[in-house]
C-alpha cells in the first residue's frame, strides 16, 4: 500500500507539477551588454549586474520566467515595438519621448547626468560645455539627445562624439582622445570606484533621471507584475543586498 500511495504521489507531481512549470511565461527582457552596474555581460559570459538580479528575483516571486538578451542600446525601443523582446529593465530612463510609444513601471532608481574629465585636467562644467571641446556620449541615450537638442538654444559648442557605451566613452576619456564625456552617475561612478579610472566628475549637466522598466502599452498583465514585483522586492531585504553588492547610491 505504501508503495502504490508513493507512486500516486510521484504521478501526481510530474503532471501537476510538471504542468505548472510549463504553464511559466517566458520574457525577454532586452539589455544594454555594457551598462554597469545595472546591467553587462559578465567574465562568465552570462548577463549580470543590479537591474537582472532584481528582474530575477521579481520572476521567481511573480511565477514568470526571464530570460536576459544583450542589445544594441539605440535599438532597443524599436526592438521592444517589433516584438523582438518583452521589456527592458536595463537603466533605462523615464523620458517624455519614450513615453509616447512604451509605458514605464513606476520608478526603480534614480541617477544624475555627469561630466567628466581626467583627474589632472583643470576643466571645469562651462569650459566643456562653452570652449569647443569634444565631448563623448552614448548613442541612443537621453543624454545624448539632451546634449543635441540644448546645445544651440544655450549657444554651446563642443562636438559630439559617439560611442557604442558608456563604458567605451570613460575608456577613450582615460586614452584623452575627447576632452570629456556625458553620462549617467551610476556607470561614471562604477568606473571610478571599481574600475579605478583616473578621472573626475566636475558636474551636472542636465536634471536628474529616474529609471523604469519599459513594457508595450498593451502589456498590461506584465507592466503589474512587474510593479508588483518591485514593490514586493524592495520590502524584501534582497534588495538591500542588492544595493551592497553593487554599490549603488540610490
Amino acid at each position: 500500500m505504501f508503495k502504490q500511495n508513493l507512486l500516486l504521489l510521484l504521478i501526481s507531481f510530474f503532471l501537476f507539477g510538471g504542468t505548472a512549470l510549463a504553464a511559466q511565461k517566458t520574457y525577454i527582457n532586452g539589455i544594454d551588454a555594457n551598462y554597469p552596474p545595472h546591467a553587462y555581460v559578465g567574465k562568465s559570459g552570462q548577463p549580470e549586474g543590479f537591474d537582472v538580479e532584481a528582474l530575477d528575483w521579481i520572476a521567481l516571486k511573480m511565477g514568470f520566467q526571464v530570460k536576459h538578451q544583450p542589445m544594441d542600446w539605440d535599438a532597443i525601443v524599436a526592438s521592444l515595438l517589433a516584438k523582438k523582446i518583452d521589456m527592458v529593465c536595463s537603466g533605462m530612463s523615464i523620458t517624455p519621448e519614450r513615453q509616447a510609444v512604451v509605458n514605464f513601471s513606476a520608478p526603480y532608481f534614480s541617477v544624475r547626468k555627469v561630466l567628466l574629465v581626467n583627474a589632472d585636467k583643470p576643466l571645469s562644467k562651462e569650459e566643456i560645455l562653452k570652449g569647443n571641446k569634444i565631448l563623448g556620449v552614448q548613442r541612443g541615450t537621453n543624454e545624448a539627445e539632451w546634449l543635441v537638442q540644448n546645445r544651440e538654444a544655450n549657444g554651446w559648442n563642443y562636438t559630439l562624439r559617439y560611442y557604442d557605451s558608456a563604458p567605451l566613452a570613460i575608456e577613450d576619456l582615460v586614452n584623452r582622445r575627447p576632452d570629456a564625456v556625458a553620462v549617467d552617475s551610476a556607470p561614471a561612478n562604477d568606473a571610478i570606484k571599481k574600475g579605478g579610472k583616473d578621472v573626475r566628475i566636475v558636474g551636472e549637466f542636465a536634471e536628474a533621471d529616474d529609471f523604469g522598466v519599459a513594457v508595450r502599452k498593451e502589456d498590461e498583465e506584465l507592466l503589474r507584475l512587474i510593479n508588483e514585483g518591485f514593490k514586493l522586492l524592495m520590502q524584501d531585504p534582497f534588495w538591500q543586498k542588492l544595493q551592497d553588492k553593487y554599490d549603488t547610491q540610490l
